[in-house]
């Protein structure tokens, strides 16, 4: 049997001071890192002693009442369901500082009990801890001079699953759900993100764009470029792909040789409350994907902003569609999220949309139909579905009163309800296939000149529109189930 060395650490200790709480797990993760890069080193140096095992363990927030928490019935989260005790493994505790303290002060202030934080018994794989130290990377398999799995943790999938926020948690000794995410799923999510998008974690912004094409990449760095240079925006830096950043109006982004899957662009404020953009390219399973990883970061909002197949006669090239409901046929989710669970529109996100359009237009009431519509956006997994027989699709279509087709909004929408984040889809009608208007060179680029700009800015406006409403307004109770975390 292996020897196990650990590294010292503080008992647990009960606190009634988020900050301090937020402190103490600053320092358990910075101790737990330190000592595993440090044994890695000096293992992948000289060697692994044999039959000794090199483990620390994620810091833990725990929390116990007795009572039921007297709180506004409008609130979707801060609080438990039942009197027990719960708890959620932690990692990256400077990165969520502000999400931790806001989270564990209302836990704190709405049950009026200390929570509790120590060391938990879930190792921390070696993984995770080198991926915080800049320049240290874990060899693949069999490229070190000894198993690796044989002296540190390697990732558990035991513990990087999906089951609390697909509803499936057992809770294990009684020992309920305190967040969404356990800290493996949180470091997995934060590795996949810096591959995907070829940024850190740490530039993503509370409010997040989708979109399907690169032309709103360039209206996104030209807005961004547009705010640098007024001192009033509220903006302090832009982001690009390589982790380029720049503070000033004209300063230089340098054309990435190798762009990643989705380049992804940020647009800050020094309170996270900017605008991350992001170009997930075309498809359902590149929409999973990122949406996947970047609820983990738990932003305020996310909404798709893309190109999309109008499917009524009265509606033109160029005009918008605000989607209130979605038909599921792009299947990526069906083992997450059954298709029989209804995506409700959330009237915050669409209002929000809905006003931004009026401004950006100049149009209001009445007369804004003549160049936006709303209903039901299908999502489909077939880009060519156009080419097959069409009297099922069509028939299909038409039965769900459908007035657009994509390929990723409705996966966005679906993951956003599934991850309790705000979501919302605003499409531009780029081609009528059933009405013979395909989308050509010649058609496109017209398009594209007229109609990106100013689709980009409406989806901007409705983001800092939803920058200004209290969380609790914008996180629904439609968002939240029976037993839902205490924290958002």
């Amino acid at each position: 049997m292996n020897d196990i060395t650990s590294p010292d650490v503080p008992a647990s200790e009960s606190f009634t001071d988020p900050k301090a709480a937020v402190a103490r797990l600053i320092a358990l993760y910075d101790t737990a890192t330190n000592f595993l890069c440090d044994q890695f080193i000096a293992a992948m140096s000289a060697g692994a002693a044999p039959g000794c095992r090199m483990r620390a363990f994620y810091p833990e927030v725990r929390f116990t009442t007795t009572t039921y928490a007297q709180v506004d019935s409008r609130l979707s989260f801060g609080h438990v369901a039942d009197p027990g005790t719960y708890a959620t493994t932690v990692t990256r505790p400077e990165l969520f500082a502000h999400y931790l303290e806001q989270q564990i002060g209302l836990l704190i202030k709405n049950h009026d009990q200390p929570v509790t934080v120590g060391v938990s018994n879930t190792p921390m794989p070696v993984h995770f801890a080198v991926a915080s130290r800049p320049g240290l990377t874990v060899p693949q398999e069999g490229a070190a001079r000894f198993p690796l799995r044989d002296v540190f943790d390697v990732p558990d999938l035991a513990t990087t699953n999906d089951d609390i926020v697909n509803g499936t948690f057992v809770p294990v000794n009684g020992v309920g759900a305190l967040s969404l995410f356990t800290a493996q799923r949180v470091d997995y999510s934060l590795a996949r993100l810096a591959h995907y998008t070829a940024t850190d974690p740490d530039h993503f912004q509370n409010h997040v764009l989708f979109t399907n094409y690169q032309f709103y990449v360039t209206e996104f760095e030209a807005y961004a470029r547009a705010q640098l240079a007024d001192p009033d925006s509220g903006y302090s830096s832009f982001v690009s792909t390589g982790n380029i950043e720049i503070t000033e109006a004209d300063g230089e982004l340098p054309t990435s040789p190798k762009m990643p899957q989705m380049p992804t662009y940020h647009l800050k404020r020094k309170d996270g409350n900017g605008i991350t953009l992001v170009n997930i390219g075309v498809g359902p399973s590149n929409a999973k994907t990122a949406t996947d990883h970047i609820a983990v970061l738990r932003p305020h909002a996310w909404l798709m902003v893309g190109h999309c197949a109008g499917l009524r006669n009265s509606q033109a090239l160029g005009d918008f569609v605000l989607a209130h409901a979605y038909l599921r046929e792009d299947h990526v989710l069906d083992d997450d999220l059954p298709v029989w669970v209804p995506i409700p529109a959330l009237a915050e996100i669409q209002v929000a949309l809905e006003e931004a359009v009026a401004q950006e237009t100049g149009l209001s009431g009445y007369d804004l139909k003549r160049i936006m519509r709303t209903g039901t956006v299908a999502s489909h997994d077939n880009r060519n579905w156009e080419l097959r027989d069409q009297s099922g699709p069509v028939q299909r279509l038409s039965q769900s009163r459908a007035i657009a087709l994509d390929m990723e909004s409705a996966t966005i929408a679906a993951n956003g309800y599934r991850f309790r984040v705000p979501y919302g889809t605003l499409l531009c009608i780029s081609d009528k296939p059933l009405h013979g208007e395909l989308k050509l060179p010649g058609m496109a680029s017209d398009f594209y000149r007229t109609q990106v700009s100013r689709h980009l800015f409406i989806g901007v406006k409705a983001m800092e529109q939803l920058r200004t409403m209290p969380l609790e307004r914008l996180h629904s109770r439609k968002l939240r189930s029976f037993d839902e975390t205490a924290f958002l």
